[in-house]
């Protein structure tokens, strides 16, 4: 992704005004800086919880380079899928860990909620220099630093490309291209689909949303103009139910045995992902070594993407051990020796959001997987186009439990997702205006 001034400027447009609202928030739940004295002499014990792959070597490989700081890892279901609760409970019992990850997409909320800890005093602007400058505005928030990025997640689109030679299919760069191909492959294996629509999961259709145009979370003064029911979303939206009501896809859970099975006999060829899934495919279809390949995702006519995840380390407001926790974070983000550790677990292609350890995460994972191709270069080319008017709203729990929750009942032949997603927009607003917060939409 651009570094650019020029980028950074334009994002930082739609940060401010997200920052107004999230003020108020801020100064209802609470700040959240409890704890902020300095760290106590000789060794300190953190404890943090997380979910991405590699995680567990990366605490092996910073214990064993750190006499100072010992970080005690326990492994938590992914934050939708319970994740976040947990650390949200933890929060409230007065028994958090002092570490978290977060996503990007989610960490508004647990701000809003006054669960995390300013960090701004230990995350300086020189810390925060070595960083994408966007992925540092979707962690700044109210004017306050409330995480350390770790990565950026572009989008991008896996293929087994033995089986599109096969079927004679060529690989999309439009989303009618796309279209086309899924009826290519359809005719020529009735069991075979060219992706799947995950119903279990939002994020997904949000980030294709994302990467049309759509911005779903405005904030102007002190109000929230919410709207997932503009154009772009709605474009994205009909589109997928096309495809849906062709019968073009797959509608599997994401990562379930079904959706895993179907890619091991071969019936779904492709998957719609983010710059993370080359370590996905890898660990969960080592067989299948040499037969993916990476594009950039299907566009509208210009390339474009959006950010599907992103992961962020935050502390929490209980902690004490703030100064260890922010090191701790910045040690996993921004040195060669973190980036390193992590993605030599073999299972975890993470795109650094530390512009400058990207060859360094080139040269750890092995690309052999998919051909030798440079898949690192092509998620700085997709990260270079990913859609800067996008920003999350205080509420992202609500709007994806109810979103999901209706994409549920489509694979049932309910709603359409047009009516899910205005569903979703409903919540937010019926939400927000119980929080006693100005809402338009």
């Amino acid at each position: 992704m651009s570094s650019s001034w020029s980028s950074r400027t334009r994002t930082t447009r739609v940060i401010a005004g997200t920052a107004a609202a999230l003020a108020v928030l801020t100064a209802c739940g609470g700040s959240g800086d409890s704890g902020t004295s300095k760290d106590s002499a000789g060794p300190v014990t953190l404890t943090f919880w997380g979910w991405a792959k590699g995680s567990k070597d990366v605490v092996a490989a910073f214990n064993a380079s750190h006499d100072d700081i010992r970080v005690v890892f326990e492994e938590i279901p992914s934050g939708t899928a319970g994740g976040y609760a947990k650390i949200s409970n933890a929060v409230k019992a007065g028994n958090a860990p002092d570490l978290v990850s977060i996503e990007y997409s989610s960490l508004p909320e647990f701000v809003s909620s006054g669960a995390l800890q300013d960090i701004g005093d230990r995350f300086t602007e020189a810390d925060r220099a070595k960083l994408l400058p966007q992925a540092v505005e979707l962690t700044t928030l109210g004017g306050r630093s409330w995480a350390v990025p770790f990565d950026a997640a572009p989008q991008a689109f896996y293929y087994r490309k033995d089986l599109f030679a096969k079927y004679g299919v060529e690989v999309p760069k439009t989303w009618d291209a796309f279209k086309s191909a899924a009826e290519k492959v359809k005719k020529a294996d009735a069991k075979a689909r060219i992706a799947t629509f995950f119903p279990d999961d939002p994020t997904t259709f949000e980030a294709m949303a994302w990467q049309a145009g759509a911005q779903w979370f405005k904030a102007e003064n002190d109000t929230w103009k919410i709207d997932t029911t503009d154009p772009a979303t709605t474009r994205v939206a009909n589109y997928w139910q096309g495809l849906l009501d062709a019968d073009l896809v797959h509608k599997d859970a994401s990562f379930s045995p079904e959706w895993t099975g179907s890619l091991k006999n071969g019936t779904t060829i492709g998957y719609l992902g983010a710059s993370w899934g080359a370590g996905v495919l890898k660990g969960t279809l080592p067989e299948q070594s040499g037969k993916w390949a990476v594009a950039p995702m299907p566009n509208w006519g210009t390339p474009a993407s959006g950010m599907l995840g992103g992961t962020s380390f935050a502390v929490t407001k209980g902690s004490k051990k703030k100064a260890a926790a922010v090191e701790f974070a910045e040690w996993m983000s921004t040195t060669e020796a973190g980036v390193k550790a992590r993605i030599a677990s073999g299972t975890s292609s993470a795109f650094p959001a530390a512009t400058a350890l990207r060859p360094v995460a080139k040269s750890v994972f092995d690309a052999s997987y998919y051909g030798g191709e440079d898949i690192y270069a092509l998620f700085e080319q997709s990260g270079a186009t990913i859609q800067k008017n996008w920003a999350w709203g205080p509420s992202t729990g609500t709007t994806n439990t109810t979103i999901k929750d209706q994409f549920g009942k489509i694979a049932q032949g309910g709603p359409t997702i047009a009516d899910a997603v205005r569903a979703g927009h409903d919540a937010t607003v019926a939400e927000l205006t119980k929080r006693g917060l100005k809402v338009e939409g």
